[in-house]
């Protein structure tokens, strides 16, 4: 049965649709000057797929952003983020691995491909983790200089050596955001900066443990899942960067008014994909998950265990909740430990380093530099 809010949702899509194509055909002639921009999000893959994904803008670049940046500088930037001119239906050719593909924009600019390695790629380069990649418009040129619109990124490839991957949420996981308020929420991501935003204390060292596994000559993958849209990317690897965080590929969400990305399960549907893609182009990979109690990661969480067994070695929730979430969050806990999958709700990065380091996941000699990174972040 069709709800008023399906209704309403519907129609928000529909006036949406509408609107872009009559703004693409007023800015064409409009703004015929500003430049076009393509923007790549990270590649990731395995010797047997890789998946590429990236939009196509005309937009000016963003100033660098500092941590003396004013409030309105911030909210000057974070509008540019989100008043995007995007570019549908044109071309795209992507080059990796010696090959060429090519795809086309959707109608909010956005692009994607999957690519296969050649067979001899760890015989060709043994050890390494990220490769080169170029994006290029085929038939359109820069409107002030005629020159080619290319972008040259990297995509990373998970090596044979690799132990496990590792899937973490970013929203109050990595970066205190405030996702169980609305305003806490919005006042973080509009006033703030890659240089203002914060780390949950210990982060960066955990991470880096991780990645290290319990040897360090090793490389496992670190992905990021969220609901923020992809408007936010820049800000996101600006921020990582800066806390020392493991580079890794980012995956968010189009902002648009898409019915499926409005439904009240958006979020959850849309976090499922995501990782059911990183585990699909992984099958030789077993992961740890790491979210938080604030927004359905348990539960996301303890459904990725019972369509994949035994492909998750351990789960971390980060507990953000009132004492009334726990007892929900405690029964997950149980329903994954039923799949020998043990499901930890730690109140501190401390705790569930401690708890991988029991597991072999990482070096124990890392827990003091953990500890360390814990009390540094918060002094901080």
């Amino acid at each position: 049965m069709t709800t008023w809010k399906d209704f309403l949702v519907n129609a928000s899509a529909d006036a949406e649709l509408h609107f872009d194509r009559l703004k693409n055909r007023l800015f064409g002639r409009l703004d015929a000057s500003k430049p076009y921009k393509i923007v790549y999000y990270r590649g990731f893959g395995s010797p047997s797929a890789v998946y590429l994904k990236g939009r196509v803008l005309r937009e000016r670049d963003l100033s660098t952003q500092s941590d003396n940046d004013t409030f309105w500088e911030n909210l000057v930037a974070t509008y540019q983020r989100f008043e995007s001119d995007e570019v549908p239906g044109v071309t795209v050719r992507v080059e990796a691995f010696g090959q060429a593909y090519t795809t086309q924009t959707d109608e909010e600019g956005y692009f994607e491909v999957t690519v296969n390695p050649p067979d001899d790629l760890l015989m060709a380069y043994p050890g390494r983790v990220w490769f080169p990649v170029r994006y290029a418009l085929d038939d359109i040129v820069q409107p002030d200089t005629r020159e080619p619109v290319v972008k040259e990124g990297h995509l990373m490839v998970s090596p044979p050596f690799s132990q496990f991957g590792v899937i973490s949420d970013i929203d109050d996981t990595v970066l205190v955001t405030g996702a169980t308020s609305i305003l806490q929420t919005a006042r973080l991501t509009f006033l703030g900066n890659a240089y203002t935003r914060l780390p949950f204390a210990g982060v960066a060292a955990f991470y880096r443990a991780l990645q290290s596994g319990p040897v360090t000559t090793l490389f496992n993958p670190i992905y990021y899942v969220s609901s923020s849209p992809w408007n936010l990317y820049d800000l996101l690897i600006d921020f990582f960067r800066i806390q020392g965080i493991p580079k890794g590929p980012i995956l968010l969400r189009d902002l648009g008014l898409d019915p499926k990305l409005l439904a009240s399960s958006s979020h959850h549907t849309h976090k499922l994909a995501m990782i059911r893609k990183v585990l699909d182009v992984n099958p030789q990979l077993t992961f740890v998950l790491i979210g938080d109690s604030g927004q359905q990661d348990p539960e996301i969480y303890t459904q990725v265990v019972r369509d994949n067994p035994g492909r998750i070695r351990a789960i971390y929730i980060r507990d953000v909740t009132p004492e009334t979430r726990d007892a929900s969050v405690r029964e997950l806990i149980r329903t994954a430990e039923t799949h020998q999958v043990p499901m930890l709700l730690v109140s501190d990065t401390v705790a569930a380093a401690e708890h991988a380091a029991s597991l072999g996941l990482i070096d124990p000699d890392t827990i003091p530099e953990i500890r360390a990174d814990r009390r540094a972040d918060a002094e901080g």
